[in-house]
């Protein structure tokens, strides 16, 4: 209690953040973690947490958040058919797999590589969004077959979850490069969220049990306060994100889920890396 009395701006900051992640969530079906990562980042730092525990922290609470915003967004997308339930299955138990391993190697990855990795791959990933390539030319790619869905899948869920971004946007990344439709892309990468977001938040948890300096109420890399702000937020918001990025134009949902990537990567690589 003392905690949320002495800090309730930073709580509401949380909450707002909680809604703003689930909103965004539903309608990119990328889990909420670019909104999410930065704000608990500089939450925990208002708390005067060191810098390697904020951002770890911030990371593995994130994809304990993204459980609950992919559920949410998943079933919305699903009742409207834009869910590809066969790359689901068969891309989950690798999307698995690779987060599990990200979530493990958290305990030792530097503060400045998890940044390197958050904000290089988010930059990517949005200037994609925001400048595509021709749709006209872009290959029709079976992502079935093993040699593709292994290691992408694998890759996926590795990066997501060191990203703490629950596999919807380097999924839809790869779906839209690969000839998908944008819609079908956020609705089956919403899946991806959970499948990145479950073994993550236990591997984050595991690697994190222990260390020193971890903000008050943390189990691990997952602090639970926070969760249970954003979460509540972000379980309220996100079939409201996922019903309208079903109204929106595909190309103009693409640019404005772009900009926002680039934008939030440039601003927690600014607060990390500037003097």
């Amino acid at each position: 209690m003392d905690l949320l009395s002495d800090h309730v701006f930073l709580v509401l900051g949380v909450m707002l953040a909680g809604i703003l992640a689930g909103f965004a969530g539903g309608m990119f079906g990328i889990g909420g973690g670019i909104i999410t990562v930065p704000a608990l980042y500089a939450v925990f730092q208002s708390l005067g947490v060191g810098e390697e525990a904020s951002l770890k922290t911030a990371i593995g609470t994130s994809l304990s958040v993204i459980v609950v915003t992919s559920i949410r967004s998943l079933m919305t997308h699903h009742r409207a058919g834009h869910v590809d339930g066969e790359m689901l299955r068969a891309w989950g138990p690798w999307i698995a797999l690779g987060s599990a391993a990200g979530g493990f190697l958290a305990r030792w990855a530097p503060v400045e590589l998890l940044t390197i990795i958050f904000a290089g791959g988010a930059i990517y990933i949005g200037f994609r969004r925001v400048f595509p390539k021709n749709r006209a030319t872009a290959p029709d790619v079976n992502l079935m077959r093993k040699r593709l869905k292994i290691p992408l899948g694998a890759g996926t869920g590795l990066f997501s979850s060191l990203m703490g971004l629950g596999g919807g946007a380097v999924g839809v990344l790869v779906m839209t490069l690969a000839g998908r439709p944008m819609h079908q892309a956020i609705a089956t990468s919403a899946g991806f969220g959970i499948a990145v977001a479950v073994p993550g938040v236990i591997g984050f948890i595991i690697s994190g049990w222990g260390i020193p300096g971890l903000p008050p109420g943390s189990f691990g890399f997952v602090n639970t306060a926070a969760f249970a702000a954003m979460a509540a937020m972000a379980a309220i918001t996100a079939p409201i994100g996922a019903r309208l990025a079903h109204r929106l134009n595909g190309d103009f949902l693409s640019k404005l889920f772009g900009l926002y990537v680039f934008i939030a990567a440039v601003g927690l690589s600014w607060d990390v890396f500037h003097p």
